[in-house]
């Protein structure tokens, strides 16, 4: 299906690898110019360079910037001053417990999984309400509406940009901007991949085993039994940013996991 995406102009945020790097793909594939974004240079053009190879009709840039870092965001604006399309995916998250959050761990998932997102929609927002069309997508998590208590820091701050993303929806009424939420469930990204496939060292399992056998232990109320697999988002967002997808505004407003359907809309 042609989303209607060619030459559009994406920020995603994050973009080396996981759901970032995957959602980046999706675009490309869909005609978008893709800016990837991550703090090593090195790793964020071999990404470039990975898409342009695949993607050769489209224009991938570097955009390597710390988006934490305030004077590093705006050398990042002064760069790329327009967009069409922003995707703020870069987060932390860590298991804790917590009686070990501290005031500065908490700072710290602030500064990072909310206040960056916020100063690039607070930036790129208002150009795009001026050229009356645009996409903005925050990428939560299903811990933002449902705790697993594993995590408080890390929930705390994808419910804020729950709140965040209604709050700057409110703002697009009557045009063609919008801005929405996808909050993944389980997802099957590099780094959980390795955990999966450390988890059973001893069995001679495939990882398909190893992964029913996960989901089977820890997840039985999963609806899909595996891992979502990263493209599955990123086809989602590009849904979402395409011009098919005006309809759905506000947060949340799109969300997958185990529990709930594709799409809601309040």
């Amino acid at each position: 299906m042609d989303m209607g995406l060619n030459n559009k102009t994406a920020l995603i945020t994050g973009s080396t690898k996981g759901i970032g790097k995957a959602i980046a793909f999706e675009l490309a594939k869909e005609g978008v110019n893709v800016l990837i974004n991550g703090r090593n240079y090195d790793k964020v053009e071999q990404t470039v360079n990975e898409i342009k190879s695949k993607f050769p009709a489209t224009s991938p840039q570097n955009a390597t910037a710390d988006i934490v870092d305030k004077e590093q965001r705006e050398a990042l604006f002064e760069k790329y001053p327009n967009i069409d399309i922003l995707v703020n995916n870069m987060g932390i998250y860590e298991i804790m417990s917590y009686e070990d959050v501290d005031d500065e761990i908490f700072e710290q998932y602030f500064r990072t999984n909310v206040l960056a997102a916020n100063g690039l929609a607070k930036f790129y927002l208002p150009k795009m309400l001026k050229n009356n069309y645009g996409r903005v997508i925050f990428i939560a998590s299903e811990e933002a509406i449902m705790p697993s208590a594993q995590m408080p820091q890390y929930a705390m701050t994808k419910s804020m940009l729950l709140s965040l993303s209604k709050s700057l929806s409110k703002l697009t009424i009557g045009t063609e901007v919008t801005v929405n939420t996808i909050m993944p469930g389980p997802t099957l990204s590099e780094n959980v991949h390795q955990i999966i496939d450390g988890m059973y060292p001893e069995e001679v399992l495939t990882f398909s085993e190893k992964e029913k056998k996960f989901m089977t232990t820890n997840l039985p109320q999963s609806e899909i039994q595996r891992f979502i697999k990263p493209y599955e988002i990123g086809r989602l967002a590009a849904f979402v940013c395409s011009p098919y997808a005006s309809a759905f505004k506000g947060s949340p407003t799109v969300w997958m996991g185990e529990w709930y359907p594709l799409f809601s809309k309040y």
